[in-house]
C-alpha cells in the first residue's frame, strides 16, 4: 500500500512497485489523479480513496486493503511542504503540516500493525513499513522549520520502532529524498534551488533509488550526493554545515520573501 499516491513521489513509487510485480493499493484524496495512475499501471493496483487525517477513512482504507489477504508493504508517502519564514508561519499551517507529515503516519502505522496482527499467517511473513521522509529530516534548513520538525520526528519515530520491533517480523525503514521536482514545491523553492545550484531529482529517479533501497538490508537511505555527505557532517561537525548554509542565507532569504 502506498499512501499519497496522487502525489509525485508516491505515484512514482507505486508505479515502479507495479512494474516489479507488486499488486499495489494506491491511496490518496484525488480520485482523478488516482484513476490516471491506475491506467498507467496496467491494472496492477486498486484505488483506496480517503483522507488519512480522518480516523474513519483510515479504518475503511485498512479494511478494504486487508479484505482478501495481508499487506506486506506499507509506504507512507503522503505529505505536505512549506517554505516560509517561521515568524510568518500561520498556526493553522503548523498544525496541518505536523498532522499530515507526522501524527497521521504514526496513527496509520499503529493501525496498520494492529490489522497485520489479526491476519492469519501475517506473523510468518516479513512486513516492511517505509516512511518517506526527507534529507531535511537530518538537516535543519532555513525556511523549512516546520517541515524539518515533522521529518526529524518521523525519522525518530522510525528509529524507535525499528528497535522496539527488532525481534519481530516487521521492519521499519526511513527513505529520505533530497530536492525533487514535484508539484508540492512552491515556485520560490524551485527558483531558489536553481539560484543555489542545488541538484533536483525527477520522481522517476527517486523511485528507482527507492526500489534499490527496498531490496537492500538498509534501515535508512538518503538520496543523492553531496546530501549524504552533509548528513554525516551534520551529525559529527554541525558547525561546518552551519557555516555552509550561512554563506547562502542571503539568497535563501531573498526567495523566502517571495513565498
Amino acid at each position: 500500500m502506498v499512501t499519497g499516491a496522487s502525489g509525485g513521489i508516491g505515484g512514482a513509487i507505486a508505479k515502479i512497485l507495479g512494474e516489479n510485480g507488486y499488486h499495489v493499493f494506491i491511496q490518496g484524496r484525488n480520485q482523478k489523479k488516482l484513476a490516471q495512475l491506475k491506467i498507467s499501471m496496467s491494472g496492477n493496483c486498486e484505488i483506496l480513496l480517503g483522507d488519512l487525517n480522518k480516523s474513519d477513512d483510515r479504518a475503511n482504507i485498512l479494511n478494504l486493503a486487508f479484505a482478501n489477504k495481508p499487506v506486506d508493504l506499507l509506504v507512507n508517502a503522503a505529505g505536505l511542504s512549506s517554505f516560509v519564514a517561521f515568524e510568518d508561519t500561520k498556526p493553522e499551517m503548523i498544525n496541518e503540516l505536523m498532522q499530515t507529515n507526522l501524527i497521521t503516519p504514526m496513527l496509520f502505522t499503529q493501525e496498520f500493525i494492529a490489522k497485520s496482527h489479526t491476519e492469519q499467517g501475517a506473523e510468518q511473513k516479513q512486513i516492511n513499513v517505509v516512511q518517506v521522509g526527507s534529507a531535511f529530516g537530518y538537516i535543519g534548513y532555513p525556511g523549512f522549520s516546520t517541515y524539518c520538525a515533522s521529518k526529524f520526528g518521523l525519522r525518530g519515530f522510525t528509529e524507535a520502532l525499528a528497535r522496539e520491533y527488532s525481534d519481530t517480523n516487521i521492519r521499519f525503514r526511513y527513505f529520505a529524498p533530497r530536492a525533487t521536482s514535484t508539484s508540492i514545491n512552491a515556485v520560490s523553492v524551485d527558483e531558489m534551488n536553481k539560484a543555489l545550484g542545488n541538484a533536483v531529482d525527477s520522481v522517476e529517479a527517486v523511485a528507482k533509488t527507492f526500489m534499490n533501497f527496498l531490496n537492500s538490508k538498509k534501515r535508512q537511505q538518503v538520496v543523492g550526493w553531496p546530501e549524504k555527505l552533509f548528513v554525516r557532517i551534520n551529525g559529527f561537525i554541525p558547525k561546518l554545515v552551519d557555516n555552509a548554509i550561512q554563506s547562502k542565507l542571503t539568497v535563501i532569504k531573498r526567495y523566502l520573501q517571495q513565498s
